[in-house]
């Protein structure tokens, strides 16, 4: 049994596949506490649910993009069946995770949205940086920035494990917090070779909005 916080049909918000329809699971419990979670709602609530009743949900949608998010679904030791359920199912699958627990068992199918924390968080200390060992050019790294202090240790992190060279590497703000053109002019001025992005679900709705 897996605890569910909520199984939903949006469009993506994030990452190299924003824009498309997706179905979102979304699991419950993390083990961080990010200074600006906007899913706290994730870290108890939940209901129990067999892999079985998952994929019956998911397919009520009709949709074959599928994101597996949480809280931290690897937190979860049978979210790793899930994920590889799901892809023998011929869903495209995605998975979003904080970077502190291990990816190497992770089915390789798996598009992984691995994101490393900012000092900002004050999660930072918890990056398991042995993660980049396993990282794929299909998989996509994510850092979300806060300031300008936050930027400086992107770029140096970015530079220190040849990111840009792996796969997709994704910059983007802390909502509210850092305005998003600053960021741009950032990037353009020292000229990075990475993806800037909106969270572009909360421009569409309600930023606290949940399901979405």
């Amino acid at each position: 049994m897996i605890k569910i916080n909520e199984i939903y049909h949006s469009i993506q918000g994030e990452s190299s596949n924003s824009g498309l329809p997706t179905v979102f699971v979304r699991l419950t419990y993390c083990n961080l506490r990010c200074s600006y979670c906007d899913s706290e709602y994730a870290f108890e609530e939940g209901e129990d649910m067999s892999i079985e009743d998952i994929l019956k949900e998911i397919k009520k949608f009709n949709c074959r993009l599928v994101e597996v998010t949480g809280g931290e679904p690897l937190f979860q030791s049978e979210s790793l069946d899930l994920l590889k359920r799901l892809c023998d199912e011929g869903f495209d699958v995605m998975l979003e995770t904080g970077g502190s627990l291990p990816i190497k068992e992770i089915d390789k199918r798996v598009m992984i949205i691995l994101d490393l924390k900012c000092p900002s968080s004050k999660m930072m200390k918890k990056n398991l940086y042995q993660n980049l060992d396993y990282i794929k050019p299909t998989d996509e790294i994510k850092f979300v920035i806060g300031d300008r202090e936050d930027y400086k240790w992107v770029k140096e992190t970015v530079d220190k494990y040849k990111l840009t060279d792996r796969c997709t590497v994704l910059f983007s703000v802390v909502f509210g917090k850092l305005e998003p053109v600053k960021l741009v002019e950032w990037i353009l001025e020292d000229k990075l070779k990475v993806k800037y992005q909106l969270q572009i679900h909360k421009y569409i709705w309600e930023p606290s909005k949940k399901g979405v």
